[in-house]
């Protein structure tokens, strides 16, 4: 069974009596422990997509199941209960809260959750080791690099052991050596089993991923399974693309 079965989803805004169709009859399954990529230009879609997928939206039509249950009729507040139990999220700028320090900022999903504070320490100590942030647990974020906010922000994404993590355009605020790290991260937890769908407009990025989903128009356009291909593989970015088999 996949973890996010999507079917027949669109979704539709009016517009000065214009309709707009920011997800047109998209259908889509993701499975557990995939790592895939959603890729596509400035207003294609994705965001729409990820949004949707990341209960941070409905649908105006069709449905969704995320981790068997169906969701697109949900209210706000159930949304959010699923958001914060189901699924992380990592942004291009970090979204770290600049007067608390990084342990604390890491414990914040849990305090929502009402999980009580030894707890929360403990396990917000933990997803920072599994960062290698653990020894920058009391730094502001104004005291770290690019990538350590990065990686502040994936500990805090995984701080509630979600089924899904969502990372939106996460190198796109980083160097290409710092942005190559960050991506190695997901690859490394990908690899112990989490869930991870990176949205871009790169296909650099895009290329590190097994299988890749693009989306143009509000439409996927295709979908590329990379390990099908023998082309799952580590790739630096700015480096030459995969060669096509024939």
């Amino acid at each position: 069974m996949a973890l996010v079965e999507l079917r027949n989803v669109s979704k539709i805004y009016h517009l000065g009596g214009e309709e707009i169709r920011a997800l047109d009859d998209v259908s889509l399954d993701i499975g557990e422990g995939e790592f895939i990529s959603i890729i596509g230009p400035s207003g294609s879609g994705k965001s729409t997509l990820m949004h949707i997928l990341g209960c941070l939206d409905s649908p105006s039509r069709g449905t969704i199941k995320l981790d068997g249950v169906m969701i697109q009729d949900a209210t706000p507040r159930q949304l959010a209960t699923m958001r914060n139990r189901k699924i992380g999220f990592v942004f291009q700028f970090f979204n770290l809260l600049p007067k608390l320090n990084v342990l604390q900022n890491v414990e914040l999903p849990m305090i929502y959750s009402g999980i009580p504070g030894r707890e929360r320490r403990a396990r917000a100590l933990a997803a920072l080791e599994a960062v290698d942030m653990a020894n920058r647990a009391k730094h502001r974020p104004s005291q770290l690099s690019g990538g350590q906010q990065q990686r502040a922000a994936i500990a805090r994404a995984l701080v509630n052991n979600p089924r899904i993590v969502f990372a939106d355009e996460p190198t796109g605020n980083l160097d290409s050596h710092t942005g190559e790290a960050i991506l190695n991260l997901f690859r490394k937890l990908s690899t112990e089993g989490r869930t991870i769908v990176l949205v871009t407009h790169d296909p650099e990025i895009a290329a590190v991923t097994p299988r890749r989903i693009e989306i143009r128009d509000g439409r996927i356009a295709e979908k590329v399974d990379l390990t099908l291909a023998g082309l799952d593989r580590q790739i630096k970015i700015g480096g030459p693309p995969p060669p096509v088999q024939a």
